[in-house]
């Protein structure tokens, strides 16, 4: 097997098999690969790597996402590394652009601008066990057509050429890669049954690539969705510089929504004086940071179906229906009451949108969209929400079941005749409709040993896995970064990635050093831990809460997205791996660094020993040593044997109990 050196470097000169050798490959430059970056430098002192990102800047989704109202709904000061605090946030709660600020200072104070490489797609990364290296496939692309989606970039190849997206490809080698692509990285496509869409005549985008090009000034929009990105630009879109005409708004289903918290003392006393105070005292930001974390993690317990947490979902539903009734017009009430247990989605942390429907500008409506025409839209007769007896919420599948049997046993032409097919003129329509989260690393390809394809083995042992959702056994030294079975439900991104940096820096270490040429999760191990994720998920409101989400899968009820414990026991396993759960193959400088290791253990452990035997020998009295060199010769001898035996019947056992309980004592003092 060929050695590669630990640094960047060009080997074979200009011959045919010339190639540029990465130690380590980043793939994606969002938080996560960011995090990694910054990681890898302060804990590990190596710098010797790259991230690729198909995009024209840092920041993973906070560079692509630029809807109006973009912001992050989680307090920033939990929404921000650990190992590298902002103390001078302009709100509680900053927008989008100041979040990629934040990123760009992070690699700025860390010295890792320069090893961000954007406008690079990494297309495929193959396994090459001769080298026990990967093998990684680059394209460079044209600038700024990263940005676009999978699918538009195939439409842009197919209609002007593949010199329009691509400029040329780069084939690189890399002895571990660390896969930080996002989730939330491809948007959904148009919906699927809606006729039309082709035909429509002004402008269609998805929120995720918003065209800051189209003039919205009273114009008519449609906006498909009721997601957290529909949330936060509906109520932006009638008001400058948009100006909307009129904004109509078309749900499914309704999510649940609670007031956004707001920051000690206030949103504006939080502006002014948060940066004086968290930059000044003394751990006044790590304090907030983990009231905040406890604070989130409390919810945890709601998780699960017991009685514990169906009484704590009561609860907590009863206040979220109080906010509902006190802020938003009495004639969406029903319309926003879900009739599935809260938690089943991701809570929908609000501050405009409620509010924002009170504005006679917006419409919000169930009706189901039909087609699309040239000028507009068309909304069918009936609705898709609420049943036509659903009043209040449920906690149980049996409620909700019971629920729909009612509403399918409702008269159909009542339904239609209460709200009939119409037609809706719009100028622009908006698509804000989620993400494509149902095949993981799309559109990467990334074949391990024996040519298997990560996401067809992940699909053939029954869907979206990962032991710890970081690695998959046939793929050595390839880590994922928020994989399957990570995300929270109520916690902070930010903290579950940088559990998983972590975890994969312990891994990789030993490579890095040269003491091991891969490591790699056990097949038993990884199944396992699969199993019981599956096992547990089964006793969560993911699958048991009576909704559809994109955690699970409705046809095989698959956990694929959601971690069924709590973040501290994700913490817990992080930080202390399980290492028999690992293959890890040891170069030959390794096996003898191990075998000196343990010797090194076993002989200071007998030291130890013996320094206790020695000392605890000069400390017993006669008879107590009597009985131990009885003991002794026993060993050699069967008359010494019956001595010993006559011996030990003859023992003062209070006297030699006293002698040892004084000696114990001498020691501890």
């Amino acid at each position: 097997m060929k050695a590669y050196p630990n640094k960047i470097c060009r080997l074979n000169g200009y011959s045919e098999d010339a190639i540029t050798y990465i130690p380590v490959v980043v793939i994606g430059a969002g938080e996560s690969g960011i995090a990694f970056g910054c990681r890898l430098k302060e804990k590990l002192g190596f710098d010797q790597f790259r991230i690729f990102d198909r995009q024209a800047g840092p920041g993973g989704t906070w560079w692509i996402n630029r809807y109006p109202g973009c912001a992050c709904d989680v307090p920033a000061i939990f929404y921000s590394f650990s190992f590298s605090p902002n103390h001078a946030w302009t709100s509680f709660h900053p927008p989008g652009p100041e979040i990629v600020t934040y990123l760009n200072d992070v690699c700025t104070a860390y010295s890792m601008t320069d090893k961000i490489q954007c406008n690079t797609d990494v297309s495929s990364c193959v396994w090459d066990d001769s080298s026990q290296t990967w093998v990684v496939h680059l394209q460079h692309l044209v600038p700024g057509v990263g940005d676009l989606s999978s699918a538009d970039r195939e439409k842009l190849a197919h209609e002007k050429g593949s010199e329009a997206v691509c400029t040329h490809e780069e084939t690189v080698r890399a002895k571990i890669v660390i896969s930080c692509v996002g989730g939330l990285v491809e948007p959904n496509d148009f919906p699927k049954g809606v006729p039309g869409a082709d035909s429509f005549k002004g402008d269609l985008f998805h929120s995720a690539r918003w065209r800051h090009d189209v003039n919205l000034n009273d114009k008519e929009v449609v906006v498909v969705g009721s997601g957290c990105s529909a949330a936060q630009l509906v109520p932006r879109l009638t008001k400058p510089p948009f100006n909307a005409k009129k904004v109509t708004q078309i749900m499914r289903s309704p999510p649940w929504v609670q007031a956004r918290p707001t920051p000690p003392g206030g949103e504006e006393l939080w502006s002014k004086y948060s940066p004086l105070v968290l930059g000044n005292v003394p751990l006044a930001g790590v304090t907030l940071r983990w009231l905040i974390a406890a604070g989130m993690e409390s919810f945890w317990p709601l998780f699960r179906m017991d009685e514990r947490g169906a009484r704590g979902r009561k609860k907590h539903e009863k206040q979220l229906l109080a906010h509902l009734h006190e802020t938003v017009p009495k004639k969406y009430h029903d319309m926003l009451t879900p009739n599935y247990s809260v938690f089943c989605k991701r809570i929908l942390p609000d501050a405009s949108w409620y509010p924002g429907l009170n504005d006679p500008k917006i419409e919000l409506t169930t009706q189901p969209l039909k087609s699309v025409d040239e000028d507009g839209v068309t909304l069918g007769a009936g609705r898709t929400y609420p049943p036509e007896d659903a009043s209040s919420s449920s906690t149980s599948k049996e409620e909700v079941a019971s629920n729909d049997e009612s509403a399918e046993s409702e008269s159909e032409p009542d339904i239609e005749q209460a709200y009939p097919e119409r037609h809706l003129k719009a100028d622009t329509l908006i698509l804000a409709n989620g993400y494509r989260t149902s095949i993981w690393l799309h559109p990467l390809k990334v074949h391990g040993r024996g040519g298997h394809d990560l996401v067809s083995e992940m699909t053939r042992r029954g869907g979206p896995q990962a032991y710890q959702g970081t690695a998959m056994d046939s793929f050595p030294n390839f880590f994922l970064i928020f994989g399957p079975n990570t995300a929270t439900g109520h916690s902070s991104v930010i903290l579950a990635t940088e559990n998983m940096v972590n975890y994969a820096l312990k891994m990789i270490k030993p490579v890095l050093d040269g003491t091991a040429s891969s490591v790699e999760v056990k097949k038993e191990a990884e199944e396992k831990w699969t199993r019981d994720v599956q096992t547990a998920s089964k006793n969560t409101v993911f699958i048991n809460g009576g909704c559809g989400n994109w955690y699970v899968d409705r046809e095989t009820r698959w956990n694929g997205a959601t971690f069924p414990w709590s973040q501290i026991y994700a913490w817990r396993r992080c930080k202390w791996p399980v290492w028999g759960d690992w293959e890890v193959r040891w170069t030959k400088r390794g096996l003898v660094r191990l075998w000196l290791g343990r010797g090194t253990r076993v002989l200071v452990v007998a030291m130890f020993v013996m320094g206790v035997w020695r000392g605890w020998w000069r400390g017993v009295s006669e008879k107590t040593r009597g009985v131990a060199g009885a003991a002794w010769r026993s060993l050699s001898s069967l008359d010494g044997l019956k001595d010993f035996i006559r011996r030990l019947l003859a023992v003062p056992y209070k006297e030699l109990f006293a002698d040892l309980g004084r000696t114990a004592a001498k020691y501890v003092n």
